[in-house]
């Protein structure tokens, strides 16, 4: 079947067109009868399977027909979304999708002035992207006008309920009417997504297109065994060992330790960039752009970045630190063979991960493979620093250990060359309505 087979409006299907689409992914086939007919839908499918046009498609072929040139415009449709970078995306191909339309489309999330996210609400919009924390803010100060939503989307739901914004979309749809329709789309269907979909959906439903929590059959995935004070030493091995890596996505699990790491990689003249929720939104914006037009090898980051940045081309995926949850092991290796082009996936793990990666490996059926890498010099010796890391200390703190032994006079090096000596500090302490 292709795109024209589906119930979607002819100025859509000329975009659809226009973006390279020639037949629909298996979640696209699914949803969209469903959503055009009006139904309330729980999509589940992992990142980068088209799970965006499977929802904005639909809902844009059916605002279409309703819109005058002249009208006064109402927000219709809200779609909320976990992250900034994801809110943008999907933001950019509604844009895309609704071209050949005279539908208006806004965004709000934090990291900017509201200035001219006000005057969206106050003007209206057809469709609204948004995180949840920064519309409710806006909301609060009696911004926006949502009596005439007709439908609600809430994209990576599980990610929403990881990152604790359900008592903010409680709130939001306490404020909208009743009669809608709701789509509720997931990577994985656990059994508080269960239990969200029976508060905020009505006789949904349920598309699922792929086993739940299944990584994509494209992605090559290895483990590497290696002490945690060697870790570093392993990733730049890596790096400078084959040209295949060239577009790498990096995770590690603390701000400090996403600085650290890239610190690390420009010094061994790696061109490298991190994002992390500390970033401004400019600077997020200006390594992911870099990093999308290849100026940047390595994008470092923390889960801030497992959803909602879609990249073609990512040649790799590097779990440096082990993921703190099992699902975001899935989310972060999605980054990586996308739309059924092949990828690797890399995960260090260290003798405190390996209770963890048997989850891991619990959740996705199957048993990873540990693989040496060549010419690799391996430590045999644990050092004292490292057996104390494993202690409830160390967890607390959050340092990922990048500096010990040889890396410790790095950082020194590099601090000493900062204007006046001056060191650099974390902002923390960010309210979480500001993602």
């Amino acid at each position: 079947m292709n795109f024209n087979q589906l119930p979607l409006h002819e100025r859509i299907l000329k975009a659809v067109a226009d973006n390279g689409y020639t037949k629909p992914t298996p979640i696209q086939l699914k949803a969209i009868p469903k959503v055009a007919k009006g139904a309330d839908v729980i999509g589940i499918a992992q990142t980068g399977t088209g799970k965006t046009a499977a929802f904005t498609l639909p809902l844009l072929s059916r605002l279409v027909d309703k819109t005058e040139a002249n009208e006064a415009r109402h927000t219709r449709v809200l779609i909320i979304a976990p992250t900034r970078e994801l809110v943008q995306q999907i933001h950019a191909n509604v844009r895309s999708y609704a071209k050949y339309t005279n539908l208006r489309t806004g965004v709000i999330f934090g990291g900017i002035g509201d200035k001219g996210q006000i005057a969206k609400l106050e003007s209206g919009v057809d469709i609204l992207v948004a995180t949840p924390g920064r519309l409710l803010d806006l909301v609060d100060k009696g911004h926006g006008n949502f009596h005439q939503i007709e439908a609600l989307v809430l994209d990576e739901a599980d990610r929403m309920l990881d990152m604790g914004f359900i008592p903010d979309i409680r709130t939001i749809v306490k404020k909208l009417p009743k009669s809608k329709q709701t789509l509720l789309f997931s990577a994985t269907l656990n059994s508080q997504i269960q239990s969200l979909t029976k508060e905020f959906l009505n006789s949904p439903t349920v598309v699922e297109v792929e086993r739940r929590a299944s990584p994509a059959e494209t992605i090559e995935q290895i483990i590497y065994e290696v002490q945690e004070h060697q870790k570093t030493e392993l990733l730049e091995h890596l790096l400078n060992s084959s040209h295949e890596f060239y577009a790498i996505m990096v995770f590690a699990r603390t701000k400090l330790g996403v600085e650290e790491l890239t610190t690390a990689l420009k010094m061994e003249g790696i061109t490298a960039e991190a994002i992390h929720g500390d970033r401004s939104q400019g600077q997020r914006r200006r390594a992911l752009d870099e990093f999308k037009k290849g100026k940047v090898r390595v994008l470092v980051a923390t889960d801030v970045a497992a959803r909602g940045i879609d990249v073609d081309g990512v040649t790799h995926v590097i779990n440096y630190d082990f993921p703190e949850q099992s699902e975001d092991y899935i989310h972060r290796i999605g980054r990586t063979g996308r739309a059924e082009s092949k990828g690797v996936a890399i995960t260090f793990v260290s003798q405190r991960n390996q209770q963890a990666l048997k989850k891991v490996e619990k959740l996705i059926q199957r048993t990873l493979p540990k693989k040496k890498a060549e010419g690799f010099e391996y430590d045999q010796n644990t050092p004292e620093m490292e057996r104390r890391h494993t202690t409830k200390t160390a967890k607390k703190s959050g340092r990922t250990g990048l500096y010990e032994n040889k890396y410790a006079n790095r950082k020194n090096n590099a601090q000493a060359k900062l204007p006046g000596g001056a060191k650099r500090k974390s902002k923390g302490g960010k309210s979480r309505r500001k993602r």
